[in-house]
């Protein structure tokens, strides 16, 4: 991987992983378009470090709010300003933690195929553009999270695992469909990338221990900033867009990339 595919690579990651276009039909296809050989799990583990941090800095005064009223709902025993927000995103998590432990084997070996990606794409491209039509008619603009919300949306999260579906994507459309407010959802939505990245990092991690690779240092930091730097951008371009025209250009969009996919 010379240092031009590395940029490319790093943007299309920090671009497309809050987005709700899907990472991974994008990192599919370059690749396999321009014949480019795998980038290697290191060059992986720092794209997801570095759209963590863009996400945690950009999310930081909500975060210590978050943290602050977690313990304070521990030490008191009840729930306190943020606290069941950011019990919310704990819990959440757990439904794609167990279904990564439990399916990624699965995950790894019959679904990383064009057909599913593009199928995915297709489909749940449709489904966020379902449910922001079933929000708008209905109104609804939930500011609170309840319990059950909590549930729906960390199942709908553990469907991220199918190539194609777009993690971000698919927290939305379950948060829209339940009555949050876009606002809400996009926020809650980012909040649960946070432990889902990290887990994904740690995990990658481990796999790294466990392999020899040559590192190319100069690429790993062109990397990271590169990706730092366009999903910081991008959550910001993302949720102004949102608040004034919708969803509706990204469900275009994922239509256009699933139709491109079945053509290659």
């Amino acid at each position: 991987m010379d240092i031009f595919q590395a940029i490319i690579l790093a943007f299309i990651q920090g671009l497309t992983e809050f987005l709700p276009v899907s990472s991974s039909a994008h990192l599919v296809i370059l690749p396999k378009f321009f014949d480019w050989p795998d980038q290697g799990l290191a060059f992986d583990v720092v794209l997801h470090f570095a759209s963590l941090c863009a996400v945690i800095i950009y999310y930081r005064t909500s975060i210590a709010t978050l943290v602050q009223d977690f313990f304070s709902s521990i030490s008191s025993r009840k729930m306190q300003g943020d606290s069941f927000l950011a019990w919310g995103v704990l819990l959440g998590t757990i439904p794609v933690g167990l279904a990564g432990l439990f399916l990624n084997d699965f995950v790894e070996m019959n679904l990383r195929s064009f057909q599913v990606v593009a199928y995915a794409t297709i489909f749940f491209g449709v489904a966020l553009g379902l449910s922001d039509i079933f929000h708008r008619v209905r109104n609804m603009n939930r500011e609170v999270i309840r319990g059950s919300d909590i549930v729906i949306v960390g199942c709908f999260q553990a469907l991220a695992l199918i190539p194609g579906t777009s993690r971000a994507g698919i927290t939305i459309t379950a948060a829209l469909l339940i009555g949050l407010s876009r606002k809400l959802s996009i926020k809650f939505a980012f909040l649960l990338s946070i432990p889902v990245i990290s887990l994904a990092t740690i995990m990658k991690l481990f796999e790294l221990s466990n392999q020899y690779q040559q590192v190319n240092w100069l690429l790993l930091l062109f990397g990271f900033a590169i990706a730092f730097l366009t999903s910081y951008f991008t959550i910001v371009f993302f949720i102004k867009l949102v608040e004034r025209i919708g969803f509706l250009p990204f469900v275009v969009y994922r239509i256009f990339l699933g139709a491109l996919l079945f053509l290659i």
